[in-house]
């Protein structure tokens, strides 16, 4: 059984201009111990979906419609009383940008201390303990003295190992991480990714990783949710996505991907720029960007429908099963085909 069922989520916000359609029908299961990722480029409502899921949106601003199950329970527009047991205990969140999530003016061990005793009867000194455990479980270095350190007085790297001990303190069943290595180095992207997988395998917990990079995807994913103007187009297991992508856009993120195998003249890149939500287009959201919309592409809506590949793989294009196998069949080639970079 999921421990976590989307179904048809939608979110709205009400603006001066008018209404802004940032989810519109999402719909996703989640199993324990799975890692599912979700990528997209920025606006394409990746991270709305999961603070509608967490329900820390302003409910005075958003319109939220269809259903959150967790662990059988509806929770979408659950009361503050139900969403406080299950926010930092059941799931955890690891935000974008650690050095705005943590308070500059509180010490690290103040945060973590104050994120167990929200949810568990104990004494300020076990607090602490937990707190030391989880910094070193975060491979932070002399946590027993750093954990009376502020937010500023630690790297980028560390801030975020310190926001993934944050998520984890309370052993969550679901943790969401959103960007959780933008602006780190490759480096330390790639300890911090080690890391989670590390923790993941430890406390059985399910992971989402929200992401721009395929690469973090293939890197730590099981499954993968492709979204674009606010709407799931292509969803797969990540090595069926990886092998046979269904949907242009899908295909324009791979190509976007430097391959270290392949010496190449330059990326693709996909023209234009994402869709607004404000006044989406008509018929499928990517038409405007893509180099095989006909007719039918700017006036109806795909539908999700199920790949030829397996009953696990859906996308949203109006090509012909043929026609889209024969482009993407060109496109690998060229993509695995050596050039000498241009002069």
């Amino acid at each position: 059984m999921a421990i976590l069922e989307v179904t048809d989520l939608q979110t709205r916000f009400r603006t001066d201009d008018g209404i802004v359609k940032a989810v519109s029908g999402v719909s996703f299961a989640l199993d324990r111990g799975q890692t599912l990722g979700v990528v997209g480029e920025s606006g394409s409502g990746k991270s709305v979906t999961f603070l509608t899921i967490m329900g820390l949106l302003d409910p005075r601003h958003a319109q939220v419609t269809g259903s959150v199950r967790f662990d059988g329970q509806e929770i979408l527009g659950a009361g503050n009383s139900l969403l406080r047991k299950v926010r930092g205990k059941r799931i955890g969140m690891i935000f974008q940008d650690p050095m705005t999530s943590l308070n500059p003016v509180k010490s690290i061990g103040w945060q973590l201390e104050e994120a167990v005793m929200l949810h568990n009867d104990v004494t300020r000194a076990e607090a602490r303990r937990r707190s030391v455990e989880a910094l070193q479980e975060v491979e932070i270095p002399r946590a027993e003295a750093r954990i009376d350190d502020y937010p500023h007085q630690f790297s980028g790297g560390m801030r975020q190992r310190v926001m993934i001990a944050m998520a984890l303190i309370n052993k969550p069943e679901i943790i969401i991480a959103d960007e959780p290595t933008t602006a780190l180095d490759v480096t330390t992207q790639a300890q911090i990714l080690r890391l989670m997988g590390q923790l993941q395998e430890e406390h059985d917990a399910a992971i989402v990783m929200i992401t721009h990079d395929l690469g973090v995807v293939a890197e730590l994913a099981n499954d993968v949710l492709v979204m674009y103007g606010g709407r799931v187009v292509e969803e797969a297991k990540v090595d069926d996505l990886f092998a046979q992508p269904e949907m242009p856009y899908t295909w324009g993120l791979l190509g976007s991907l430097p391959r270290l195998e392949v010496i190449t003249a330059r990326l693709e890149q996909i023209p234009g720029q994402p869709p607004s939500l404000l006044h989406p287009p008509q018929g499928c959201a990517f038409n405007p960007r893509c180099a095989y919309a006909f007719d039918r592409c700017r006036e109806e809506l795909p539908e999700l429908r199920q790949a030829m590949r397996g009953a696990d793989h859906h996308f949203r294009c109006h090509l012909e099963d043929e026609d889209r196998a024969r482009i993407w069949d060109a496109k690998k080639a060229a993509f695995t085909s050596a050039e000498e970079p241009a002069a």
